[in-house]
């Protein structure tokens, strides 16, 4: 086993998608958008990604400043690899890319959470995410936001 960890290495489409679906994080990413998957990879400017030979088997994708905020998009391990140590390494290295007052924030899974919480993350409530398919709330269009329906994780609300 060859393990290799490279910094903003280009990464295919179709490399991407194949280490989605090894890994739970399949499930919850537009794998069958090839147009959207392109352009999560095309507009990440931080990329690190993990490699067994040419195989790639782990990637840390994330938008950042590189001073004040990293938005860590994705952290996927291939099944096989996971609990080996690749997931912390690709966050130590994203880490080390960035000035020394950068956050590193992450939306988690609920079933990733406890990993997390174990490798130091402190947990914050104040996420709001908006949906596409929902409108910003505005003077002419303001009611109270009421819960519609799940939406992967976290309810949608509709003004």
């Amino acid at each position: 086993m060859s393990i290799k960890y490279k910094i903003n290495t280009p990464v295919s489409a179709d490399q991407f998608i194949e280490l989605l679906r090894q890994s739970s994080l399949g499930e919850r990413r537009p794998i069958d958008d090839r147009e959207c998957i392109e352009g999560m990879l095309k507009n990440s400017n931080l990329i690190i990604s993990c490699w067994d030979g040419e195989k790639l088997i782990g990637i840390a994708r994330s938008m950042t400043d590189f001073h004040y905020a990293c938005y860590l998009s994705d952290l996927a391990v291939d099944k096989k690899y996971q609990s080996s140590g690749v997931g912390k390494k690709l966050l130590v290295i994203t880490q080390e890319q960035l000035g020394p007052k950068c956050k590193l924030i992450l939306i988690a899974a609920p079933t990733a959470n406890s990993y997390y919480e174990h490798i130091g993350f402190t947990n914050n409530q104040s996420c709001w995410i908006l949906e596409r398919e929902q409108s910003i709330c505005t003077a002419n269009n303001h009611r109270k936001p009421r819960v519609l329906t799940e939406s992967f994780f976290w309810p949608i609300f509709s003004c």
